[in-house]
């Protein structure tokens, strides 16, 4: 390891002089991206809603005619055969989209970003348009790190650089899909890049902002689930909160395993091609578009009626079940859309419910079923995508109150254990190991060769508890073809030796050839990991 210390020292000193002024640089960076971003959404979202407006108007002009009605599902299987044509041509803009940027930062795929971006944009906007069971989420979190990798390669900035622009734009699409900065941010620390590096939280902060600002400059600041006259949860009545947390725990688990059951359907009809399997959801849509256009959609209209209207206990049911089955139908199919907006959906369908039960039995007011609602949104996206901290603050930002936090908590923390007790794996971690192994390709001996050309810098936490907290930097077993280079400790970066110890909270440097990058950042992960 000396003798490579030796032969690197003077590109070491040269990536630590650089890393030296990367704050400044990655925060006006991320806010050139948050700008672009919150544009992009801007444009994404008027399309959409004018597009739900057509949509909502074909599906009830052709009510009253079976001619019309020939017509409408002939229009909608040629246009979810075009969408197909589109994840044909380019299969990472297929489904969520969160997956994918994962597998990016974990240096596992590899993508063209401006053509995902362009796709994901056209495919995303025509499918929520039409009014697929899905949510804008997804795909604005894609797009918006398309926009942080295009603008890193276009000023050719080097490879860590381009992680810490790619999840910026990450966290401004998904502040700029929910009017909801800081939920844009803890996305991308708890969800996206999984640790809480400054530098992360820095930009993270930038781009969230300045595209939350385009935003709401253009589509105004309400809050994107503006609900009025919501009063505080009672505390007399919070022992019902830990009840609907299990409750969405075990929910959480059915709809993981739903998604995961839906891919392998679809898997099963090997014969059909892609367009054909898009198409699906787009028929499907249709005939609830023209039965009851309530369910179109990724549910933020029928999350708004449910805080206005009292529904009988029996069309929640339906609605949960319907909503269900359409969002498994639509996701499992490949076609490009999150999934975020609808399981919060069926989250609140499910408090609905529950609060309803609940007031028949307690006889606490029917004003108070608005507050389930709310808590099980938050309960059941932790349960599911595993991001606790990130459920409390969407949904605190997205209602625009904080006067619930506490109960809100408590749901949220509840379904979590429960989800744990379950061994349920997060929803995009399922999704990018299913992705990973549909797309992994043999690397050629050139690829790994140990190259200078092909250098890139990762950086790994060390968690309390790990194999690597208090030992020394000669007593680990580093990966083949990898240099520690820096120790982040705080405010201050350690030039390691031999006999540096390594502690708990601190954030490693390690440099690596391109092509290694990705299983030199898995072992280095599984040493600095918290031992369960």
């Amino acid at each position: 390891m000396e003798s490579r210390v030796i032969n690197n020292k003077h590109s070491i000193k040269k990536i630590l002089e650089g890393r030296k002024k990367l704050k400044f640089k990655l925060v006006m960076q991320s806010a050139a991206i948050g700008i672009i971003v919150g544009l992009i959404i801007v444009c994404n979202r008027i399309l959409i809603s004018k597009l739900n407006s057509v949509a909502e108007y074909l599906y009830e002009y052709a009510t009253f005619s079976v001619v019309r009605l020939i017509f409408l599902f002939v229009g909608l299987a040629l246009i979810g055969i075009g969408i197909g044509h589109l994840v044909r041509k380019d299969p990472m803009i297929s489904g969520s989209g969160i997956p994918q940027v994962e597998g990016i930062l974990m240096k596992e795929i590899k993508v063209n970003p401006l053509r995902v971006l362009v796709y994901k944009f056209i495919g995303g906007t025509i499918a929520l348009g039409v009014g697929l069971s899905a949510g804008r989420e997804g795909p604005s979190v894609q797009m918006g790190a398309c926009v942080g990798q295009v603008f890193s390669r276009f000023f050719k900035r080097n490879t860590t650089e381009e992680n810490y622009l790619l999840t910026s734009g990450a966290s401004a699409g998904l502040a700029a899909a929910f009017n909801a900065p800081v939920s844009g941010v803890m996305f991308a620390l708890e969800e996206v890049h999984k640790n809480f590096s400054p530098l992360v939280l820095l930009s993270a902060m930038a781009a969230s902002i300045m595209a939350d600002f385009v935003c709401k400059e253009f589509l105004g600041i309400q809050p994107a689930l503006d609900f009025t006259g919501v009063k505080v949860f009672p505390l007399a009545y919070y022992f019902s909160l830990p009840i609907l947390g299990i409750i969405l725990g075990i929910l959480g688990k059915i709809f993981n395993k739903g998604i995961l059951k839906s891919q392998e359907i679809y898997a099963l009809l090997k014969n059909m091609p892609v367009e054909l399997k898009v198409a699906i959801p787009f028929l499907i849509t249709g005939i609830v578009g023209v039965n009851s256009p309530i369910l179109l959609g990724g549910g933020h209209e029928l999350i708004m009626a449910m805080s206005k209207t009292n529904f009988t206990l029996k069309i929640l049911i339906i609605y949960l079940i319907i909503k269900f089955i359409l969002t498994l139908v639509c996701f499992g199919s490949g076609a490009p859309g999150g999934i975020f907006f609808p399981l919060l959906l069926l989250g609140a369908l499910a408090g609905n419910i529950f609060g309803v039960l609940f007031c028949k039995m307690s006889n606490l007011p029917q004003i108070y079923i608005i507050n389930f609602i709310i808590f099980a949104m938050a309960g059941h996206f932790a349960a599911t995508v595993k991001a606790p901290i990130t459920g409390v603050v969407l949904i605190t930002e997205m209602t625009g109150s904080f006067e619930h936090l506490l109960a809100l908590t408590i749901v949220v923390i509840t379904s979590y254990l429960i989800s744990e007790f379950m061994n349920l794996t997060p929803i995009y971690e399922s999704l990018l190991e299913r992705l990973l192994k549909k797309n992994s390709k043999d690397k050629s001996e050139e690829e790994l060769k140990w190259n200078g050309k092909t250098k890139t810098l990762l950086e790994i936490s060390v968690c309390m508890e790990s194999y690597m907290e208090e030992k020394l930097v000669k007593e680990i077993q580093w990966p083949e073809n990898s240099l520690l280079v820096a120790i982040k400790r705080g405010d201050k970066e350690i030039i390691p030796k031999g006999d540096t110890q390594i502690l708990n909270g601190d954030y490693l440097v390690v440099m690596a050839n391109e092509f290694e990058a990705a299983e030199c950042l898995r072992k280095i992960k599984l040493l600095a990991a918290e031992e369960v």
